[in-house]
């Protein structure tokens, strides 16, 4: 699949420990700690490196200690929060550092930082808001450095990666999704994801062996 590497970007989702294994008291997903080799390589084809991160607070309405709780809807009058989960990604823990074999964080280009507000609880890495209407600044970032393909991987396929994903294609950008760079948290719904791509026009990869530059 070729790209122009000058007028293309690689995004890493989330790819933080409290996704992984590494921290099995946040949101491990297996293998999530073992994605950082395929998105090093989709980096090579591109000439700009955009991380996003969940830097979330220690306190917030959706958070629960209550497994059977996961999932379950959040109560009370937060319109940009869904559903409970366990805490994740809290600022100042090893949850929050992204998974070893990456990069530094002030070796990205741009770092974009999520989830912040504890009453707002985005998955997507373009907006902080559920109604996608408060820009996190990525997709403007993108289009005035004259971006039009951007290579997308991180965690998880079935929620941020994917959202990211649709969220750039709304914007207007070529996204290619490296399915080797990404893993799901509910394995079931992993067909049921690659579809809703494919129909907003979304190309997938399964490893960045298939990429190849014409710059």
């Amino acid at each position: 699949m070729c790209t122009d590497k000058e007028k293309t970007a690689s995004f890493d989702v989330d790819p933080q420990r409290g996704f992984t294994p590494l921290c099995p008291d946040e949101l491990p997903i297996i293998s999530g700690n073992e994605i950082a080799d395929e998105l090093n390589r989709q980096a090579e084809y591109a000439v700009y490196r955009v991380a996003s991160k969940e830097d979330h607070p220690a306190t917030a309405p959706w958070i629960t200690t209550d497994p059977s709780a996961v999932m379950t809807p959040v109560e009370g009058d937060y319109p940009n929060l869904d559903v409970k989960w366990p805490a994740h990604c809290v600022v100042g823990t090893e949850g929050n550092k992204l998974i070893p074999g990456l990069p530094d964080e002030d070796a990205y280009d741009l770092v974009v930082r999520k989830g912040i507000d504890p009453e707002k609880h985005p998955y997507g890495s373009c907006f902080h808001d559920l109604a996608c209407t408060e820009s996190t600044g990525a997709i403007e970032w993108l289009r005035e450095r004259l971006i039009e393909t951007v290579i997308v991987g991180g965690l998880a396929t079935d929620f941020c990666m994917k959202t990211t994903a649709l969220q750039l294609k709304e914007a207007g950008f070529r996204v290619i999704v490296n399915l080797g760079a990404c893993r799901s948290v509910y394995l079931a719904t992993l067909e049921e994801d690659l579809e809703q791509m494919h129909n907003a026009g979304i190309e997938t990869i399964q490893s960045a062996n298939e990429l190849t530059s014409s710059a």
